[in-house]
Protein backbone atom coordinates (compact mmCIF):
# COMPACT_ATOMS: atom_id res chain seq x y z
CA UNK A 1 0.00 0.00 0.00
CA UNK A 2 0.96 3.37 -0.88
CA UNK A 3 0.66 6.65 1.31
CA UNK A 4 -1.54 7.85 -1.51
CA UNK A 5 -3.49 4.60 -0.62
CA UNK A 6 -3.70 5.60 3.32
CA UNK A 7 -5.27 8.66 2.59
CA UNK A 8 -7.95 7.14 0.28
CA UNK A 9 -8.54 4.96 2.92
CA UNK A 10 -8.61 7.28 5.49
CA UNK A 11 -11.01 9.37 3.21
CA UNK A 12 -13.19 5.81 3.33
CA UNK A 13 -14.16 6.48 6.70
CA UNK A 14 -15.19 9.67 6.62
CA UNK A 15 -11.46 11.74 6.87
CA UNK A 16 -11.51 13.32 3.94
CA UNK A 17 -9.50 16.35 4.34
CA UNK A 18 -5.81 14.49 4.15
CA UNK A 19 -2.23 15.77 3.44
CA UNK A 20 0.45 13.87 1.72
CA UNK A 21 2.97 15.66 2.24
CA UNK A 22 6.57 14.91 0.50
CA UNK A 23 9.31 15.55 2.28
CA UNK A 24 13.36 16.12 0.91
CA UNK A 25 16.10 14.39 2.91
CA UNK A 26 19.69 15.14 3.10
CA UNK A 27 21.33 12.02 2.75
CA UNK A 28 24.73 13.88 3.06
CA UNK A 29 23.83 15.01 6.84
CA UNK A 30 26.48 14.27 8.90
CA UNK A 31 23.76 12.92 11.14
CA UNK A 32 23.10 10.52 8.50
CA UNK A 33 20.01 9.70 6.69
CA UNK A 34 17.86 8.23 8.96
CA UNK A 35 18.20 11.26 11.36
CA UNK A 36 17.88 13.23 8.53
CA UNK A 37 14.85 11.54 7.77
CA UNK A 38 13.43 11.57 11.04
CA UNK A 39 14.25 15.74 10.76
CA UNK A 40 12.52 16.52 7.59
CA UNK A 41 9.26 14.44 8.86
CA UNK A 42 9.17 16.44 12.05
CA UNK A 43 9.53 19.71 10.10
CA UNK A 44 6.90 18.49 7.82
CA UNK A 45 4.78 17.40 11.12
CA UNK A 46 5.09 20.61 12.97
CA UNK A 47 4.31 22.81 9.95
CA UNK A 48 1.21 20.90 9.43
CA UNK A 49 0.25 21.22 12.99
CA UNK A 50 0.73 24.75 13.01
CA UNK A 51 -1.67 25.25 9.92
CA UNK A 52 -3.91 23.52 11.29
CA UNK A 53 -3.81 24.92 15.03
CA UNK A 54 -3.82 20.84 15.43
CA UNK A 55 -2.38 18.35 17.48
CA UNK A 56 -0.21 15.45 15.54
CA UNK A 57 -1.52 12.23 16.66
CA UNK A 58 2.10 9.73 15.65
CA UNK A 59 1.78 5.98 15.77
CA UNK A 60 4.93 5.21 17.90
CA UNK A 61 4.63 1.78 19.36
CA UNK A 62 6.16 0.38 22.42
CA UNK A 63 8.01 -1.74 20.18
CA UNK A 64 10.20 1.42 18.96
CA UNK A 65 10.36 2.80 22.29
CA UNK A 66 12.34 -0.04 22.72
CA UNK A 67 14.14 0.41 19.65
CA UNK A 68 15.30 3.90 20.55
CA UNK A 69 16.50 3.20 23.81
CA UNK A 70 18.32 -0.03 22.62
CA UNK A 71 20.02 2.39 20.47
CA UNK A 72 20.90 4.91 22.97
CA UNK A 73 22.48 2.19 25.40
CA UNK A 74 25.14 1.88 21.73
CA UNK A 75 25.43 5.20 21.50
CA UNK A 76 26.69 5.46 25.10
CA UNK A 77 23.78 8.21 25.61
CA UNK A 78 22.87 9.87 28.44
CA UNK A 79 19.18 9.83 30.53
CA UNK A 80 17.74 12.22 27.72
CA UNK A 81 18.39 9.99 25.64
CA UNK A 82 17.65 6.41 27.12
CA UNK A 83 14.27 8.46 28.93
CA UNK A 84 13.08 7.37 24.50
CA UNK A 85 10.15 9.12 23.29
CA UNK A 86 7.43 11.12 25.53
CA UNK A 87 3.88 9.82 25.38
CA UNK A 88 3.23 13.63 24.75
CA UNK A 89 5.58 16.70 23.82
CA UNK A 90 4.14 20.03 23.27
CA UNK A 91 1.25 19.40 20.41
CA UNK A 92 3.03 15.32 19.36
CA UNK A 93 0.69 12.74 21.30
CA UNK A 94 1.86 9.05 20.91
CA UNK A 95 -1.21 7.39 22.04
CA UNK A 96 -0.05 3.76 20.75
CA UNK A 97 3.62 3.59 22.70
CA UNK A 98 2.19 0.91 25.38
CA UNK A 99 1.42 -1.32 22.49
CA UNK A 100 3.11 -3.87 20.99
CA UNK A 101 3.45 -3.73 17.44
CA UNK A 102 1.89 -6.74 16.73
CA UNK A 103 -1.39 -5.29 18.73
CA UNK A 104 -1.58 -2.57 16.21
CA UNK A 105 -1.50 -5.22 12.97
CA UNK A 106 -3.88 -7.33 14.50
CA UNK A 107 -6.20 -4.14 15.55
CA UNK A 108 -5.69 -2.99 11.82
CA UNK A 109 -7.03 -6.63 10.50
CA UNK A 110 -9.88 -6.88 12.68
CA UNK A 111 -11.27 -3.71 12.05
CA UNK A 112 -9.99 -4.05 8.06
CA UNK A 113 -7.40 -1.65 7.15
CA UNK A 114 -4.16 -2.24 5.59
CA UNK A 115 -1.40 -0.04 7.67
CA UNK A 116 1.10 1.81 5.41
CA UNK A 117 4.55 -0.87 5.18
CA UNK A 118 7.62 1.60 4.73
CA UNK A 119 9.92 -0.23 2.29
CA UNK A 120 12.99 1.12 4.61
CA UNK A 121 11.85 -0.40 7.21
CA UNK A 122 13.19 -3.61 5.90
CA UNK A 123 16.51 -1.90 4.58
CA UNK A 124 19.07 -3.57 6.83
CA UNK A 125 21.16 -1.03 5.72
CA UNK A 126 20.22 1.19 8.45
CA UNK A 127 20.73 0.68 12.62
CA UNK A 128 17.10 0.37 13.40
CA UNK A 129 16.06 -1.87 11.36
CA UNK A 130 18.96 -3.89 12.27
CA UNK A 131 18.20 -3.59 15.89
CA UNK A 132 13.94 -3.92 15.03
CA UNK A 133 14.83 -7.86 12.67
CA UNK A 134 17.73 -8.78 14.74
CA UNK A 135 18.82 -7.63 18.50
CA UNK A 136 15.45 -7.23 19.59
CA UNK A 137 14.02 -10.60 18.52
CA UNK A 138 17.71 -12.23 19.96
CA UNK A 139 16.85 -10.27 23.21
CA UNK A 140 13.77 -11.63 23.55
CA UNK A 141 14.68 -15.18 22.66
CA UNK A 142 18.04 -15.56 24.96
CA UNK A 143 16.62 -13.56 27.90
CA UNK A 144 12.71 -14.28 27.61
CA UNK A 145 9.68 -12.06 26.58
CA UNK A 146 9.10 -8.94 28.59
CA UNK A 147 11.96 -7.33 27.13
CA UNK A 148 10.42 -4.15 25.05
CA UNK A 149 8.53 -4.13 28.10
CA UNK A 150 11.06 -3.73 30.55
CA UNK A 151 12.33 -1.27 28.13
CA UNK A 152 9.90 0.78 27.90
CA UNK A 153 9.48 1.03 31.48
CA UNK A 154 13.17 2.48 31.88
CA UNK A 155 12.43 4.64 29.17
CA UNK A 156 9.46 5.99 31.75
CA UNK A 157 11.48 5.67 35.16
CA UNK A 158 14.60 7.97 33.17
CA UNK A 159 12.04 10.37 31.84
CA UNK A 160 10.69 11.20 35.23
CA UNK A 161 14.59 11.62 37.07
CA UNK A 162 15.67 13.59 33.65
CA UNK A 163 12.69 15.85 34.27
CA UNK A 164 13.35 16.28 37.92
CA UNK A 165 17.03 16.94 37.38
CA UNK A 166 16.20 19.02 34.40
CA UNK A 167 14.12 21.20 37.14
CA UNK A 168 16.99 21.21 39.63
CA UNK A 169 19.47 22.58 37.39
CA UNK A 170 17.46 25.14 36.00
CA UNK A 171 17.03 26.37 39.64
CA UNK A 172 20.24 26.19 40.81
CA UNK A 173 20.88 28.29 37.60
CA UNK A 174 18.45 30.90 38.42
CA UNK A 175 19.49 31.19 42.22
CA UNK A 176 23.17 30.11 42.81
CA UNK A 177 25.52 32.98 43.85
CA UNK A 178 27.49 33.90 40.98
CA UNK A 179 26.25 31.13 38.21
CA UNK A 180 23.21 33.17 36.91
CA UNK A 181 23.22 35.09 33.73
CA UNK A 182 23.42 34.33 30.13
CA UNK A 183 26.96 36.39 29.49
CA UNK A 184 29.27 34.26 31.89
CA UNK A 185 29.03 31.54 34.28
CA UNK A 186 31.53 31.13 37.52
CA UNK A 187 33.50 28.06 37.29
CA UNK A 188 33.93 27.53 40.76
CA UNK A 189 30.82 27.96 41.45
CA UNK A 190 29.92 25.04 38.23
CA UNK A 191 32.24 22.60 40.09
CA UNK A 192 31.04 22.73 43.53
CA UNK A 193 27.72 21.38 41.43
CA UNK A 194 26.95 17.67 41.52
CA UNK A 195 28.18 16.20 38.02
CA UNK A 196 24.84 15.48 36.74
CA UNK A 197 23.43 19.15 38.00
CA UNK A 198 26.73 20.89 36.68
CA UNK A 199 25.93 19.32 32.84
CA UNK A 200 22.69 20.27 32.71
CA UNK A 201 23.16 24.12 34.05
CA UNK A 202 25.71 24.15 30.93
CA UNK A 203 23.10 23.06 28.60
CA UNK A 204 20.57 25.60 30.67
CA UNK A 205 23.17 28.25 29.70
CA UNK A 206 24.50 27.18 26.20
CA UNK A 207 20.89 26.71 25.17
CA UNK A 208 20.22 30.46 26.23
CA UNK A 209 22.71 31.14 23.75
CA UNK A 210 20.25 29.59 20.90
CA UNK A 211 22.70 26.28 20.71
CA UNK A 212 20.50 23.82 20.27
CA UNK A 213 22.69 20.96 18.34
CA UNK A 214 24.42 19.74 21.53
CA UNK A 215 25.25 16.49 22.40
CA UNK A 216 26.90 15.34 25.73
CA UNK A 217 29.98 14.73 24.12
CA UNK A 218 29.79 18.47 23.43
CA UNK A 219 28.92 19.16 26.94
CA UNK A 220 31.86 17.40 28.32
CA UNK A 221 33.81 19.26 26.52
CA UNK A 222 32.70 22.55 27.84
CA UNK A 223 32.42 21.19 31.55
CA UNK A 224 36.46 20.15 31.02
CA UNK A 225 36.97 23.98 30.82
CA UNK A 226 35.83 23.49 34.59
CA UNK A 227 36.97 20.94 35.86
CA UNK A 228 39.79 19.76 34.27
CA UNK A 229 41.21 22.78 33.18
CA UNK A 230 45.01 23.24 32.48
CA UNK A 231 44.91 26.32 30.89
CA UNK A 232 43.08 25.62 27.30
CA UNK A 233 41.34 29.02 26.52
CA UNK A 234 38.58 27.55 24.33
CA UNK A 235 36.31 24.60 22.92
CA UNK A 236 34.76 24.63 19.91
CA UNK A 237 31.22 23.50 19.57
CA UNK A 238 28.93 23.24 16.64
CA UNK A 239 27.90 27.40 16.34
CA UNK A 240 29.65 28.48 19.21
CA UNK A 241 33.39 28.97 21.01
CA UNK A 242 33.17 28.36 24.62
CA UNK A 243 36.07 30.29 26.32
CA UNK A 244 36.97 30.42 29.70
CA UNK A 245 38.92 33.67 30.91
CA UNK A 246 39.34 34.89 34.85
CA UNK A 247 37.67 32.08 36.25
CA UNK A 248 34.48 32.14 34.01
CA UNK A 249 32.98 30.74 31.14
CA UNK A 250 32.05 33.10 28.00
CA UNK A 251 30.29 32.04 24.71
CA UNK A 252 31.59 33.73 21.42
Amino acid sequence: MSPRASADQLASLGYDDVSVITVDVDESSASGPEAAAREARYRALDAEARARAATVLLGHNLDDQAETVLLGLARGSGTRSLAGMASRAGHLVRPFLHLRRTTTEQVCEEVGLEPWQDPHNSDRRFTRVRVRSTVLPTLETELGPGVAEALGRTAELLRDDNELLDQLAAAAYRTAEGLGGTDTVDCAALESQPPALRRRILRVWLLAHGLGDLSLRHISAVESLVIDWHGQKAIQIPGATVTRSAGRLRVG
